[in-house]
């Protein structure tokens, strides 16, 4: 099966099932039943398959492996890949896609159809992301991926769906467009769009700067940095959840892979001299989001503002350049895919009873859902990065790598461990703990199986990883060791030739 273009099997199966949907014919009630067990076992399918592609996966080297390489479009071709930066996003990718079907299963009931349809172009749109090896063929999935979660959140959100959606898409978008223009730019310096010909092309130092900033404003908004931040708890909000789950599980991650993919490998000396920008925007989204998420009333829109502290670590901890720092990074983004999404989920469990996202709706459900309280729980402990979870793990990773570059960043970044432990907790309390005493929540009932089967895999995963963290570091190990090799050469070779400024990682 290795013989086969995996790679494009693994990206476009999703949209199989979806034309397969899109054939669906008969009563609403029947067309619905088909459409999410197609969903589902499409998902779990390429799931299987990108797990075949962990287990062949050769850790040793930083080589692009399972490489597809076609003809396309002239300056572009249809060039796919994966090393090990990439390879765990796609196994984040379909593993939280099943989950999304089931959490969907009973909560969607209009338009089934196209919810389904919607969300297997999703994903092979975020696949896509993680595996495209050419810049045009990046930026076609990177920003193609807007489109279906515009009409995901537009769609099936909430109230205040259309004002959400939009406000999501025109920052995305609008931050893109000036990574278009350096996408051009690139084309027009180095001859060629191509990914791994590119990390071999050295860009002028002045060039640099601009190309830098570019690609920052796009990935900036997607990650969300602060203060670019705000389209994410109205997208949150009014999302359904498993819109909220690939929102936080996924697409934030882009942001993430982009600055490890270019920022950091293309532009190594302009990386150095922002280090100290991304710093700062940092810290203040840790601090300041969680200061935030202290005063949220909604417990989605405080899971969201925590969302945005903690991917203030994953930047951070990759512009320190350094092992301990991107290491962390990239084991923060994957452990808070799992850890946010199960938060979303959970959430999604008690909304689908209540209708109500209120904090103060709630109180005392541990009397009545002893084991959505347990794992609950485990989730919060995980996103406090309470020690044998995976959240401690990159956090203390990311915390060490910066403290090698500046010990001022890194104490105020660690206030952020602390300040994740008051709301976190204060949720916790004000939700689960209490008396039992309002009426409607007297005949609630427990998880189900269904609900069971979404939350059991990542609880799991977030102790495994927490206890055992060596089958996501070395995987990653060599193609961080190769890409920051490369990177402080170049820093270091520029300095030399007598420019000014210091090497982050360095001194």
């Amino acid at each position: 099966m290795l013989d086969w273009p995996i790679l494009s099997l693994v990206t476009f199966l999703p949209v199989l099932g979806a034309l397969f949907i899109l054939l669906i014919r008969g009563e609403e009630e029947v067309v619905a039943r088909n459409a999410r067990f197609v969903a589902l076992w499409t998902t779990v399918i390429t799931f299987a398959i990108s797990l075949l592609l962990w287990t062949n996966f050769d850790y040793t080297t930083a080589d692009f492996q399972f490489v597809e390489k076609q003809e396309w479009l002239g300056v572009a071709s249809y060039h796919l890949g994966v090393d090990g930066i990439s390879m765990l996003f796609i196994i984040l990718t379909t593993l939280l896609m099943p989950a999304c079907i089931l959490a969907s299963w009973d909560s969607i009931k209009t338009r089934v159809k196209e919810y389904m349809i919607a969300f297997l172009v999703l994903e092979t749109l975020m696949i896509g992301v993680f595996c495209a090896l050419d810049l045009v063929l990046f930026y076609l999935f990177f920003e193609g991926a807007l489109i279906p979660m515009f009409l995901i959140i537009g769609v099936w959100g909430g109230a205040r769906r259309v004002y959400a959606s939009f406000k999501f898409f025109l920052y995305t978008l609008l931050g893109s467009v000036l990574m278009l223009l350096a996408i051009m730019a690139m084309y027009w310096t180095a001859g060629t769009t191509d990914i791994p010909t590119l990390l071999t092309h050295e860009f002028a130092a002045d060039l640099q700067t601009w190309l830098w900033l570019a690609f920052f404003a796009s990935f900036a908004v997607k990650m969300p940095m602060w203060p670019v931040h705000t389209w994410l708890p109205d997208a949150h909000v009014e999302a359904p959840t498993a819109g909220s789950v690939i929102l936080a599980g996924i697409l934030l991650k882009m942001g993430g892979y982009g600055f490890l993919r270019f920022s950091l490998p293309m532009f190594p000396i302009a990386s150095d001299m922002f280090a100290p920008l991304v710093f700062a925007l940092s810290v203040i989204a840790i601090i300041y989001t969680s200061l935030v998420a202290l005063a949220q009333t909604d417990i989605k829109k405080l899971i969201a503002y925590s969302s945005v502290a903690h991917m203030g670590f994953v930047t951070m901890g990759i512009f320190a350049i350094n092992t301990q720092g991107v290491q962390g990074g990239l084991f923060q983004m994957i452990s808070h895919g799992f850890i946010s999404g199960a938060l979303f989920l959970g959430v999604g469990v008690i909304y689908d009873r209540m209708h109500t996202r209120e904090i103060a709706a709630y109180g005392g459900l541990v009397h009545r859902m002893p084991v959505y309280a347990t794992f609950f729980m485990l989730f919060t402990m995980a996103n406090v990065a309470l020690p044998g979870t995976s959240g401690f793990v990159g956090e203390f990773l990311t915390i060490m790598g910066i403290y090698a570059v500046n010990t001022w960043v890194a104490i105020l970044a660690a206030t952020g461990v602390i300040l994740s432990a008051a709301y976190a907790l204060f949720l916790y309390r004000r939700v689960i703990f209490g008396e039992l005493e309002k009426d409607n929540l007297k005949s609630i009932t427990d998880m189900n199986r269904r609900e069971l089967v979404t939350m059991v895999p990542l609880a799991l995963l977030v102790i495994f990883f927490g206890v055992y963290p060596s089958p996501i570091l070395d995987v990653t190990a060599v193609s961080v060791d190769n890409l920051l090799t490369n990177a402080q050469a170049a820093i270091e070779a520029y300095n030399a030739a007598g420019a000014t400024g210091s090497v982050a990682g360095l001194n």
